[in-house]
């Protein structure tokens, strides 16, 4: 530990002078690149005056159909759900690595990150209130979507010798094309998939979340750690590096701790706000229906509303994106399909819950004050509609949001990992190699400004929902098969509970 410390403090010491410059240079080298890259994935079309990303078209059709093919399991498997992740069907003597309640916590952990308080913010704004209602419909439909990549990433994982385990898209895509016929085709998906979540996790999944709590951080101490934040990266870095050393038992040990404190954290001080502009409230939910159905003062009308409340839900939640399936498939059962009911919930807290309360948040302040934010947008409107209760509520903010960006890190770094070691193996040498590069991207994003490098990363991180949601389509008859035989054993009480 202390040699890898050492090194990573000593990579970070020899390009302190330069960093200064560093964005500028990355920035004119990638520019292209990132532009390019990012009209072919999020290439729109208009529609009755909005423009639609097909990529969030190609993620909303897939969750609608997964809906109706499962016959609505977004619903009629909630309580089941929640059954799971209270342990009382856990057996001890399963294989896996971690409990229900555990791979819930790690999933949840990389999706509730810096979006679901800053991305709402910029949602209502380009999308007005209305655009919360599609928000809250693309989430419950995303939750189907979930429940079938994340069995599928059970159903399909490797054992390793070491007693690990290695799931996720890029195994159930090589395997289940695999046993269609498809060997070539699967192989060359798995593979560009593991290529795209490793990229992904180093930017969107890493320096972005970095950069966004340094900024937040700042802002709250009034810019007093302008120049500091290379010293921020590295604490940062040294933390991350300290959880991710010990693999997903380290990781979800932390986040089974951390996310239900954030959430709650972040809920209760967002429920005060909110209950402190009390008045407001009835005008403020009036505002999101009404919005929903008319979009009045935004371009598109309803539609636009409608696309950017749908293009929201998916870049928060991430379902279709298959990235949480990696998580989900660490857990200890030996029935795939009690993790795709476990990760139905997924979707529902980060979406339906916290991307709502955020959004009434601002919704409430704006009935009551429509010039609270001044010029604001993102994080510093959100910051700035806690701020007009209590001046201090700023703080608790950033805390939360520190919080968000730290637990997005550690998950992310797992699915990186993940898609390492589908592509160099499952050497320990390698891991290292892997972690230590990623603490690097930690401290890197708090140093500078690298926007075309995350515009790059973001749109890998959607391009391969177009591999995954495929090979969603493929296989779901496998899950519903899976779904059906489950029930039947749990209704002849071949399975037990082993709840008291």
């Amino acid at each position: 530990m202390k040699h890898v410390l050492t090194a990573i403090l000593s990579l970070f010491a020899l390009s302190l002078p330069a960093y200064a410059n560093i964005d500028e240079t990355i920035n004119d080298l990638t520019e292209p690149v990132a532009s390019l890259i990012g009209s072919i994935v999020f290439f729109k079309i208009p529609v009755f005056g909005a423009q639609l990303p097909l990529v969030v078209l190609w993620l909303v059709i897939g969750a609608i159909f997964f809906t109706f093919y499962m016959k609505f399991v977004n619903i009629t498997g909630f309580g089941h759900a929640i059954r799971l992740v209270r342990g009382d069907y856990a057996d001890p003597d399963s294989p896996g690595e971690v409990s229900h309640f555990q791979a819930l916590a790690t999933a949840v952990s990389g999706t509730v990150g810096i979006g679901n308080i800053g991305g709402v913010a910029v949602a209502v704004t380009i999308g007005g209130a209305g655009a919360t209602f599609w928000l809250i419909v693309a989430g419950f439909l995303g939750m189907s979507t979930k429940f079938v990549e994340c069995t599928l990433g059970v159903k399909y994982r490797n054992e390793n010798p070491d007693s690990s385990v290695s799931g996720g898209p890029m195994y159930y895509m090589r395997k289940g094309f695999e046993e269609r016929g498809m060997a070539t085709f699967g192989k060359y998906m798995g593979t560009f998939y593991a290529v795209g979540i490793f990229i992904g996790a180093l930017g969107i999944g890493n320096m972005f979340q970095s950069n966004q709590a340094y900024v937040q951080l700042n802002t709250v101490a009034g810019g007093g750690l302008d120049g500091l934040g290379w010293l921020v990266g590295l604490i940062l870095a040294a933390v991350v590096f300290a959880v991710i050393i010990g693999g997903i038992k380290s990781i979800a040990r932390v986040t089974e701790k951390i996310v239900p404190f954030m959430a709650i954290f972040y809920c209760v001080f967002a429920i005060i706000v909110i209950l402190m502009n009390y008045a407001s409230i009835p005008q403020a939910i009036g505002n999101i229906f009404e919005g929903a159905f008319t979009g009045a003062g935004v371009q598109g009308g309803a539609i636009g509303a409608l696309i950017i409340g749908f293009q929201r839900a998916v870049f928060s939640n991430e379902a279709g994106i298959g990235s949480a399936s990696i998580a989900h498939a660490a857990v200890r059962t030996p029935h795939p399909v009690t993790e795709g009911y476990v990760s139905l919930l997924e979707p529902f807290i980060d979406t339906i819950v916290i991307c709502t309360i955020t959004a009434l948040v601002i919704g409430t302040s704006q009935v009551a004050d429509p010039t609270f934010a001044g010029e604001a947008t993102g994080v510093a409107m959100t910051s700035a509609a806690f701020e007009r209760q209590i001046s201090w509520f700023p703080i608790p903010l950033a805390l939360g949001a520190l919080l968000f960006a730290f637990s997005t890190m550690i998950s992310w770094s797992y699915y990186g990992l993940k898609g390492w070691t589908y592509l160099f193996g499952e050497g320990q040498t390698g891991q290292m190699i892997y972690k230590l590069v990623f603490c690097a991207f930690v401290a890197i994003g708090c140093m500078v400004q690298l926007g075309p490098i995350l515009d790059i990363s973001d749109a890998l991180v959607f391009l391969i929902c177009v591999p995954n949601i495929l090979g969603l389509y493929f296989l779901a008859p496998i899950v519903k098969a899976e779904m059906l035989s489950y029930k039947a054993r749990l209704e002849s009480g071949e399975i037990k509970s082993y709840s008291h």
